[in-house]
């Protein structure tokens, strides 16, 4: 089997797009520090992307998390493979992801950092993806809405492959 794989975002609409979010985070965090943590291994490319558009000061801390193995769909199953090196205990948090689907993990993210004691969590996500949502979670930063589709590049993956296509392409299986 084989795959095909269809530009559905370009790079330099994702450039645009990071640049606008960064911007926001900006005016919304002046005056403060914020901790960006990044959701391993996909978010890695829009985390390193965004922190540098970002003009307040930057703390960074990754996770990492699975619920999707090698699949195409989330197991709904959680699993921390990764825990943070620091506390985050008053501070404000922004947790970075590269796509929202189910919304399980976020959610389940969300609440677990809230109880550490982070003065504030928010989420920023480059993709989101509503009508997958099986929890109700909108996330604060969205890049783009896109259809129910599965998509690689930009640190997304299919099995460990593609993750570095500089756009978000469309997988069709062949």
């Amino acid at each position: 089997m084989s795959e095909t794989i269809n530009v559905l975002i370009s790079e330099e609409q994702i450039d645009q797009k990071i640049r606008e979010l960064g911007e926001r985070i900006s005016r919304d965090y002046m005056g403060k520090s914020i901790t960006l943590v990044g959701i391993l291994k996909g978010a890695s490319f829009f985390m390193c992307e965004l922190a540098k558009r970002i003009s307040v000061p930057v703390y960074v801390d990754f996770m990492s998390v699975s619920s999707y193995g090698n699949a195409t769909k989330s197991s709904g199953v959680v699993r921390i493979n990764k825990d943070l090196d620091d506390s985050i205990e008053g501070r404000d948090v922004i947790i970075v992801e590269d796509i929202i689907d189910s919304g399980r993990t976020l959610s389940y993210l969300t609440e677990m950092l809230a109880g550490r004691g982070a003065s504030s969590i928010r989420v920023a996500t480059l993709l989101d993806k509503p009508e997958r949502r099986v929890v109700d979670f909108k996330p604060d930063y969205s890049g783009f809405t896109i259809p129910d589709t599965f998509v690689v590049g930009y640190g997304m993956d299919y099995g460990q492959r593609y993750r570095n296509l500089p756009y978000i392409g469309v997988v069709t299986l062949d």
